[in-house]
C-alpha cells in the first residue's frame, strides 16, 4: 500500500468529527476507502469505522480525554497511522459553515485565509471555530499538505439581491448584513443527484429539505438555490433542535417588556 495515494475530507463539529478517507491505488481512479466518524466528543467519545463497502472496520471507544476537536483529530490521526502507515496523504478537504461574501466556492487554505475566516465566527459560533480548529490542527500535522475549504454559504451565492437582502436600513445593511444561507453542501449534492434519481423534475422548480437537529428549506430553479430559509446566520427559517428559527420579533419585545427577562 505504500504507493497509494490518499485525500481526507474531514467535518468536524463540536461533539462529533465526522471523516471519509479516499484512496487512490497506483494507475487507478480515486475510490472511498472509509468513512467513519468521532461522536460522543466530551462525554463518551466512540470511533466507528465502515469500508466502502459500508462494512464496519472500527468500533472502538475512546480515552475520555478526547474533550474537545483537536483531541479527536489526533485520535482520529492515530487510527489513519495505523491503517494506511506508508501512504501518501495529497490533500485534506474540509466543510466550513460560514464563508460570508468573500468564498464563494471552494478555497485553497492560507494563514491569511484562516484571517479572514475568523472574522465570521460571531456569525456561526456553534460550527466555524470547530471547523477552523481542525484546519489549524491538520496545518501542524501535515504542514505541506495542500487544504480545501468548501463552504455551506457558497451553493447560495445566486440568490437575487432581493433573497439576499434583509430589510433593515441601507447603510446598516452595508456593513455586510444580507441573508447568506447555509446547509449548501447538502442541497449542492441534492441538485446534483436529482437529475439522475428524479429527471422530470430536476430542471424546474423543487422545494428541498435539510432535516435534522439543523433543519432548513431550499428553493431550487434549474438546480441553483434561488432561496433559502437559513439567512445571516443559521437562526431563522424552520424550528429546529436547539434554535427557535423564525421568531416574531413581539415576542422578544414581550419577553423585555411584559414579562421583564434580561438580555
Amino acid at each position: 500500500m505504500t504507493a497509494d495515494e490518499f485525500a481526507l475530507v474531514l467535518n468536524a463539529g463540536s461533539s462529533s468529527f465526522k471523516f471519509c478517507v479516499f484512496r487512490r491505488p497506483e494507475t487507478r481512479q480515486w475510490q472511498l476507502d472509509a468513512k467513519g466518524q468521532i461522536e460522543g466528543i466530551g462525554t463518551a467519545p466512540l470511533l466507528s469505522v465502515k469500508d466502502g463497502t459500508g462494512a464496519r472496520i472500527a468500533d472502538e471507544r475512546l480515552d475520555t480525554a478526547v474533550s474537545e476537536g483537536r483531541r479527536a483529530v489526533d485520535a482520529l490521526a492515530a487510527w489513519l497511522h495505523s491503517k494506511y502507515r506508508g501512504g501518501k496523504v495529497l490533500g485534506v478537504g474540509h466543510r466550513v459553515v460560514h464563508g460570508g461574501s468573500r468564498f464563494v466556492g471552494p478555497t485553497v487554505v492560507n494563514q491569511g485565509t484562516l484571517a479572514q475566516l475568523r472574522e465570521l465566527i460571531p456569525l456561526a459560533p456553534l460550527h466555524q471555530p470547530y471547523n477552523l480548529a481542525a484546519i489549524e490542527e491538520v496545518f501542524e500535522r501535515l504542514p505541506g499538505v495542500p487544504q480545501v475549504a468548501c463552504f455551506d454559504t457558497s451553493f447560495h451565492c445566486s440568490h437575487s439581491a432581493v433573497a439576499a437582502l434583509v430589510p433593515l436600513p441601507r447603510d446598516l445593511c452595508q456593513s455586510g448584513l444580507q441573508r447568506y444561507g447555509f446547509h449548501g453542501l447538502s442541497y449542492e449534492y441534492i441538485a446534483s443527484v436529482l437529475p439522475e434519481v428524479a429527471p422530470e423534475i430536476a430542471r424546474g422548480r423543487v422545494i428541498v429539505a435539510h432535516l435534522g437537529s439543523g433543519a432548513s428549506l431550499c428553493a431550487l430553479k434549474e438546480g441553483k438555490s434561488v432561496d433559502n430559509s437559513l439567512g445571516f446566520t443559521a437562526l431563522d427559517g424552520l424550528c429546529m433542535g436547539t434554535r427557535p428559527g423564525a421568531l416574531d420579533p413581539g415576542v422578544v419585545l414581550y419577553l423585555f417588556q411584559g414579562l421583564g427577562l434580561s438580555a
